[in-house]
């Protein structure tokens, strides 16, 4: 595992021409550039304040400040979601680069991470001040923000990689990963607390999605600091930095033993 992601640093360099082309494919002929980053949790946030605070009245919105409940959710989600879909196919259509260059192949799923990591920051850090402005009780644990953030990227960017390396042999996952995004969006904590009394009757769902969803304690874990000002559970802090490591291992995993096939395959 060390191997596969100190290439990062050992070939920093190529790492960052990745990037750097990545985030310029992005952002080509943007008038607005990174600030578009902002429009999709703020366009995604007032469908549901329409859906569930007007045309159906949810009792998830009478706790107040909705919207940041909402927000902190969705920065998180939109990461991930993005930055696994994209990763998916990143192998196959850098199939050219692939077949005449050996270099780390690993690096090309990982630029594609640390492009939307872009997004997720400038979200963050938006909700870092909006949240410190608007949620006075936010500003002693806020800050524990970053650390479940860094944790977060490692499991998206360990899942990401173990995606993209096995979408190279099973062309199918890449169908697989985008129809099983939207049942997992409804299935993460992201429109309702799991704390809340109207869901807590059923427990012992509140409970699978709780812990058999990767992204559901760290999800809540940025709830507690970003919107309740509570420290996250001992709980959701252990099982966040253990799905971090074992993804990064799984992805390691994955990559290796594929990598000899895929200038073969794509």
């Amino acid at each position: 595992m060390t191997t596969v992601y100190g290439d990062l640093v050992r070939y920093r360099e190529l790492f960052g021409n990745l990037f750097r082309r990545d985030v310029q494919a992005k952002y080509r002929g943007s008038v607005l550039g990174v600030a578009w980053t902002l429009a999709n949790p703020v366009l995604l946030m007032a469908v549901y304040l329409l859906v569930f605070s007007v045309l159906w009245k949810s009792p998830f919105v009478n706790g107040g400040h909705y919207a940041l409940f909402l927000l902190v959710g969705l920065s998180a989600w939109i990461f991930f979601a993005t930055s696994v879909q994209s990763a998916s196919r990143s192998l196959l259509d850098n199939a050219n680069l692939i077949r005449k260059t050996r270099f780390p192949r690993q690096l090309v799923p990982l630029s594609v991470v640390a492009t939307h990591l872009i997004s997720f920051g400038v979200m963050l850090g938006a909700l870092l001040v909006l949240n410190f402005a608007l949620l006075p009780r936010v500003r002693a644990t806020e800050w524990l923000a970053l650390p479940i953030g860094v944790a977060l990227v490692a499991l998206t960017g360990g899942l990401a990689l173990a995606i993209a390396s096995l979408n190279v042999l099973f062309r199918d996952i890449e169908f697989l990963v985008a129809a099983l995004l939207l049942p997992l969006f409804f299935l993460t904590p992201v429109l309702y607390p799991l704390s809340d009394p109207q869901i807590s009757t059923h427990q012992s769902v509140v409970d699978l999605i709780h812990w058999a969803n990767p992204l559901s304690p760290p999800i809540e874990a940025l709830h507690a600091v970003l919107f309740y000002g509570n420290l996250p559970t001992a709980a959701d802090t252990i099982y966040t930095v253990v799905a971090a490591v074992v993804a990064l291992a799984l992805g390691a995993s994955v990559f290796m033993n594929v990598d000899d096939q895929i200038a073969v395959e794509v």
